[in-house]
C-alpha cells in the first residue's frame, strides 16, 4: 500500500510539473519541443483571429490542432516530470535522515570528558566528536579512535549493521547513520551544507542533472534536423500557392497544416522523451544504491570496453579456506586432520574456522572437551608467524612452511622433501599452504585456497560477449594470481599490484583508446580511480578514494560494478532505440501525410494515397493526434530501459534496427489509418 501511495503522489505531482514547465524559460532548454510549443502558441492565435474574419482554416479544425498540440508539450512535460518525480521522492527519503543533531564535540582525542555540545550545522572540518551507541553520527569523517557496529539503513537501505573502526579502509562514517554499539571518536571531513549526504540529495534530485556529451551530440543532431524541416515546411506555403496557380487546381497549404506538419515531421518523439531517458538512467542507478557524481560517468559507463577488478571480495569470496589435508609419510589424513583442528581450536580468523569445518566435515571431528587436555593455545603472532596447541606435553603448530621447518629443525626433526613438493604444488596450484607438526614431526600440509564465487565465470563470459575484457588486480605473486585468474575466467590479471602499477596500467588501455573501470575502497586506490572513465569507489572505504571516484557504491558491494556497467549500457541502449525509433516514425509520416496533403494540386499524386486516407485535413489531424499518443505509449519503456541483452555492439545495432527501426516505420501507417477511420466515422473529418 506504500509503495501504491508513493506512486501516486509522484503521478500527482507529475500532473502539476506538466503546466508548471508550461513556462517559456522552461521550454527553451529542450528546441525540438520548443519548435511545438510555439506551433501550439500560433496555431491558438490564429483560431482566436478567426473570429475577426481573418480565417487560414476552418476555425474548429484550427482550435482542435492547437489543442492536439499543447497536450503534446504537455505529454512532453509529464515524461519529464516523472522521471524527475522519482528523484525527489529519493531524495525526500534521504532528507529525512539528515537531523540536525546535538554532537559531543572535543577537545582532544585524548580525553572524551572534556566535550562541549554543539549542534551538527556548527561543526567544521577537523572538529573531533565523541559518538556512543544511540547516537547519530554528525557530519562525515574518518574514525581516529574505538570500533562500533554502525546501522547505515537509512543511506543504503541495508538493514544489518556495518562495523566503522579506526585504521584501515573501514574508518570511514557518514553524517545521519546511528551507532548500534561501542562508541567512536571522530574527526570531521566535511563543512556544514558539503556532507556526503547533501551530496546525495543533490545527485538524486532530477532537475540538478547536467546533460552528458552523447546527449547533447544527439540534441545537436535533432535540432539540426527540426531546422531542416523548418526550412522546408516554411517553403510550402509559398510553393503551393504558385503551384495552384499554375495548375488551376487545389489551394495554398494553411498556416494551420504547415505548423501541423512541421510538428510531425521534426523528430518530436525523442525530442519529447530524452530527458525522460536520462533521469530515469540515473534513477535507476539510484535505486541499484549507487551514487553518481555525474550523468557522464553513467554514458561512460555504457561505452566501457575494460573493466578491473579487485580479486579479494569480487572475484573470490575474500577468505581463503581449506580444502585439503595432504599427509606426508606414515601419517594418514584423519591424523593430519585432527591434529590441523586443534591447532585451529582458539583460531577465530576465517582460515582457522574453515580448517575446523574442513576435519568435522572430512573424518567427522568435533570440539572435544579443552578442559580435559589441559590445554595452552599459542595465538599467531608476526614475529613466529604460527600458532597452535600445547596439551598434554604435546605440541602443535601450523604456520609458514620455512617457518615451521625451522621450527622443526631445531627440535631435532627432519623436513621431508615430499613435504616441499606439496607446498610447492599448492603455491603453483594459487593456493596457501599451511604445515602442521607435532612436536619435532612434520605431519603434512593444508591447502588453503581462494575460493572462486559461484557464477562469476559465467558473467565474465557474458562480458567477453559483450566486448568488455576483464583484468583481475591482485597482491599476489604471479604465480598465484595465474591459477585464480584462469579459474575465474578473466582475460588478463596485475598481480603484485602497486597504486603506481595500477595506474600505468590504467593509462596504457586509455592510451590505445579503451573506456576503464574500476573499483576501490583505499587510499592506495585513489590515483588510479582519479585516471579511470568510471571510478567506483565503496562508501566504507577512505575519504580519499570517494573523493577521487566519479560514483559511490552505498553497498560496498565490489561486483556492483558489472551491474553499472549494464544500467550504463542500457541507457545507451535506450536513447538509441527510441531514436531509431523517432527517425522511421518521421520517414513513415512524411509518405503517409505528403502525397494527401498535394493531391488537391497534382491529382497524380493520388496514387501514392496507397492507404485511402479521406482527406488532407483528416490525414493531418491523425497524424498530430498519433503524435501525441506515441509520446505518452513511449513514457514507459523511457522510464523502464530497454531490455538489456548481453550481445556485441555490431549485433544490437543490427537488432535494434530491425525492431525499433521497422517499428517505427509500421506503427504511424497503422495508426494513422485507424484514426482517420474513428475521424471519419464519427463524422469529424
Amino acid at each position: 500500500m506504500e509503495k501504491k501511495s508513493v506512486d501516486k503522489s509522484i503521478f500527482y505531482d507529475a500532473l502539476k510539473q506538466s503546466f508548471v514547465k508550461l513556462s517559456p524559460r522552461v521550454q527553451v532548454k529542450n528546441p525540438v519541443m520548443l519548435v511545438v510549443y510555439i506551433g501550439a502558441v500560433l496555431t491558438g492565435i490564429l483560431f482566436f483571429i478567426s473570429f475577426a474574419g481573418l480565417k487560414d482554416e476552418n476555425s474548429g479544425y484550427t482550435l482542435t490542432i492547437s489543442l492536439i498540440l499543447w497536450f503534446t508539450v504537455l505529454f512532453a512535460n509529464f515524461a519529464e516530470a516523472i522521471a524527475e518525480g522519482r528523484g525527489r521522492a529519493q531524495a525526500d527519503s534521504l532528507r529525512s535522515a539528515k537531523k540536525d543533531v546535538k554532537a559531543k564535540k572535543l577537545k582532544s582525542a585524548a580525553n572524551i570528558d572534556e566535550n562541549t555540545e554543539v549542534l551538527s550545522n556548527a561543526l567544521k572540518k577537523g572538529d573531533i566528536v565523541y559518538v556512543k551507541a544511540g547516537e547519530q553520527i554528525p557530519m562525515d569523517g574518518e574514525v581516529i579512535d574505538g570500533a562500533a557496529s554502525v546501522d547505515e539503513s537509512a543511506i543504503t537501505g541495508e538493514s544489518a549493521p556495518v562495523i566503522r573502526e579506526s585504521g584501515g579502509d573501514r574508518s570511514a562514517v557518514t553524517g545521519g547513520t546511528t551507532l548500534v554499539s561501542d562508541w567512536l571518536i571522530i574527526e570531521v571531513t566535511a563543512e556544514a551544507g558539503e556532507s556526503f549526504l547533501d551530496k546525495m540529495i543533490s545527485m538524486v534530485e532530477g532537475a540538478s542533472r547536467k546533460k552528458t556529451p552523447n546527449e547533447v551530440a544527439l540534441q545537436i543532431l535533432l535540432i539540426t534536423l527540426t531546422i531542416i524541416f523548418l526550412v522546408v515546411t516554411a517553403a510550402l506555403r509559398p510553393f503551393t500557392g504558385f503551384a495552384s496557380v499554375q495548375t488551376g487546381a487545389g489551394s495554398a497549404i494553411s498556416i494551420t497544416n504547415v505548423i501541423a506538419l512541421l510538428v510531425c515531421l521534426a523528430p518530436t518523439t525523442i525530442g519529447a522523451l530524452l530527458s525522460s531517458i536520462g533521469i530515469a538512467g540515473m534513477s535507476r542507478l539510484n535505486q541499484a544504491n549507487v551514487l553518481a557524481m555525474s550523468g557522464r560517468a553513467i554514458e561512460a559507463a555504457g561505452d566501457v570496453d575494460v573493466l578491473l577488478l579487485d580479486k579479494t571480495g569480487t572475484i573470490t569470496l575474500g577468505n581463503r579456506q581449506a580444502s585439503e589435508f595432504l599427509p606426508v609419510g606414515n601419517i594418514t589424513e584423519r591424523e593430519l586432520a585432527d591434529a590441523a583442528q586443534l591447532s585451529s581450536l582458539a583460531d577465530q580468523t576465517a582460515e582457522g574456522r574453515s580448517i575446523v569445518v574442513l576435519a568435522k566435515e572430512r573424518f567427522g571431528i568435533r570440539g572435544r572437551e579443552l578442559s580435559a587436555l589441559e590445554a595452552n593455545f599459542v595465538e599467531f603472532t608476526a614475529k613466529t608467524r604460527m600458532s597452535g596447541i600445547n596439551y598434554q606435553g604435546n605440541e602443535i603448530r601450523k604456520g609458514a612452511a620455512d617457518t615451521i621447518k625451522a621450527y622443526v629443525l631445531e627440535k631435532g626433526g627432519r623436513y621431508p622433501e615430499e613435504c616441499g613438493t606439496f607446498v610447492k604444488r599448492v603455491a603453483e596450484a594459487g593456493g596457501t599452504p599451511l604445515v602442521v607438526a607435532k612436536n619435532d614431526q612434520v605431519m603434512g600440509v593444508i591447502n588453503l585456497k581462494d575460493i572462486v564465487k559461484n557464477g562469476v565465470k559465467e558473467r565474465f563470459e557474458d562480458l567477453r560477449k559483450m566486448g568488455i575484457k576483464t583484468v583481475m588486480i591482485t597482491g599476489d605473486n604471479p604465480m598465484t594470481a595465474a591459477a585464480i585468474a584462469a579459474e575465474a575466467g578473466v582475460d588478463d590479471f596485475l598481480a603484485e599490484a602497486t597504486p603506481e602499477a595500477k595506474l600505468a596500467l590504467i593509462r596504457d588501455y586509455q592510451a590505445k583508446g579503451h573506456l576503464v573501470a574500476m573499483t576501490g575502497d583505499g587510499t592506495n586506490d585513489a590515483p588510479a580511480l582519479a585516471q579511470a572513465d568510471v571510478a567506483v569507489a565503496m562508501n566504507t572505504g577512505t575519504q580519499a578514494a570517494k573523493e577521487a571516484g566519479n560514483m559511490v557504491d552505498l553497498d560496498s558491494s565490489p561486483t556492483k560494478l558489472i551491474d553499472i556497467v549494464r544500467i550504463g549500457k542500457q541507457l545507451l541502449m535506450t536513447r538509441g532505440s527510441l531514436t531509431t525509433f523517432s527517425v522511421a516514425n518521421d520517414v513513415a509520416k512524411y509518405f503517409a501525410i505528403i502525397p494527401v496533403l498535394f493531391f488537391g494540386i497534382y491529382p497524380q499524386l493520388a496514387a501514392l494515397n496507397f492507404m485511402g486516407l479521406t482527406s488532407a485535413s483528416s490525414a493531418m489531424l491523425s497524424a498530430i493526434i498519433y503524435n501525441a499518443l506515441i509520446i505518452i505509449a513511449l513514457i514507459p519503456l523511457a522510464l523502464k530501459g530497454v531490455k538489456y541483452r548481453e550481445l556485441p555492439a555490431e549485433r544490437l545495432l543490427k537488432r535494434n534496427l530491425l525492431v525499433y527501426g521497422l517499428g517505427g516505420i509500421c506503427a504511424p501507417f497503422a495508426a494513422i489509418k485507424l484514426i482517420d477511420m474513428i475521424l471519419t466515422g464519427c463524422g469529424l473529418a
